[in-house]
């Protein structure tokens, strides 16, 4: 590819999810929002905000930075599919955030 390549690379960051699982490491929702802005500020397009329907860390998360909204990145939320032999409308992990 070329600096002239009209391809264009997007990243998905998931540093707050994948990247706060390591075992013994503890982040604080104030320390969420502070890295989802240095990755906004970065240039990051998308930013993996963690997973609401498991972890109430970041239901606050996602509350909070809809309050400041970032510049350009969109935060997006872990999720999951539909599970075999149960009906999405049933299952609590596929609560929204509105």
């Amino acid at each position: 590819m070329t600096a002239n390549s009209s391809h264009q690379l997007w990243i998905y960051d998931t540093t707050l999810r994948d990247g706060t699982q390591r075992e013994g490491l503890s982040v604080l929702v104030e320390d969420k929002l502070r890295i989802a802005r240095r990755l906004d500020h970065l240039g990051i397009p998308f930013i993996e905000g963690g997973w609401p329907g498991a972890n109430p860390k970041d239901v606050k998360f996602f509350w909070q930075i809809q309050k400041e909204p970032l510049k350009q990145a969109e935060v997006v939320a872990f999720c999951l599919t539909r599970r075999p032999n149960k009906m999405a409308a049933t299952d609590p992990c596929f609560g929204r955030i509105t």
